[in-house]
């Protein structure tokens, strides 16, 4: 994942909207979102490398997103994958913030890494760069590959989209969400921060939705939790980089532990 905006009970509707997009090289062997064999409670995407996800709920209503922390200078060539960070939080029963304590513990274990996790009416925010586990406030966040809120151009665009269209109505649809998630824009270069990539990388990588030849985004997702424990997961995985073209998978459930 490259961007994940949240909409935390901030609507008259919904408890919870996440939409992501996950930007990676196009050869990593990916599934896309299905209910797992091995799982059949967890519903996302399986990195078909290492087994993890960037994305995941379960029946159950947990919820856990990751994002990298772009630090090249600290790269471990040996650490496990990110992505069983999320994939262990939705399978286990414990309560959220005791797993986020943990995970304070480990953390240094990883490659740099950002992760939103919790239930729908309770989030927290872990990062490999922070001291403590963050409960996420009331209000519409943005948390790309910097730390949470960061102003970076399409974090800051992001956010004032989705908090748009959460003020500006009862009934969001997700095909408006979508058209946050596939903004090609790219900003000025006085805009872009420095991370140790290049100007170039950094100017690919500035957009909501990446396109080059080797890296982009290959697939956005939109899950909505309302206030009678009905979830909407739909995600939308491109051919071509192109944010027009696509298939899509859509899924309709309500939360077991109602």
């Amino acid at each position: 994942m490259c961007l994940i905006l949240v909409s935390f009970n901030d609507h008259s509707r919904y408890h919870l909207i996440f939409a992501a997009n996950r930007d990676e090289f196009y050869e990593r062997p990916t599934a896309s979102a299905h209910f797992w064999e091995d799982r059949p409670n967890i519903l996302g995407g399986r990195d078909l490398k290492h087994g993890g996800t960037w994305l995941g709920v379960t029946k159950q209503g947990r919820i856990a997103a990751l994002t990298n922390y772009r630090n090249p200078s600290n790269r471990k060539f040996d650490a496990p994958s990110r992505g069983r960070l999320v994939s262990d939080f939705l399978m286990e029963l414990d309560d959220p913030a005791d797993y986020g304590q943990r995970l304070m513990r480990t953390k240094n274990n990883y490659n740099d890494f950002n992760l939103l996790f919790g239930k729908r009416d309770q989030i927290f925010f872990v990062s490999s760069q922070s001291s403590d586990v963050q409960s996420l406030p009331q209000g519409t966040h943005g948390l790309s590959n910097h730390l949470l809120d960061t102003p970076w151009p399409k974090v800051k665009t992001g956010i004032k989209a989705l908090r748009h269209l959460v003020s500006g109505s009862d009934d969001i649809s997700h095909e408006s969400i979508f058209r946050i998630l596939t903004d090609t824009r790219r900003p000025d270069d006085k805009f872009l921060p420095d991370t140790g990539i290049g100007l170039e990388w950094e100017r690919i990588l500035a957009p909501i939705f990446i396109t080059s030849p080797v890296y982009g985004t290959r697939s956005s997702t939109v899950v909505t939790i309302d206030f009678e424990n009905n979830v909407s997961f739909l995600e939308r995985s491109y051919v071509n980089q192109d944010p027009g073209v696509f298939t899509e998978k859509q899924f309709e459930f309500r939360l077991d532990d109602t």
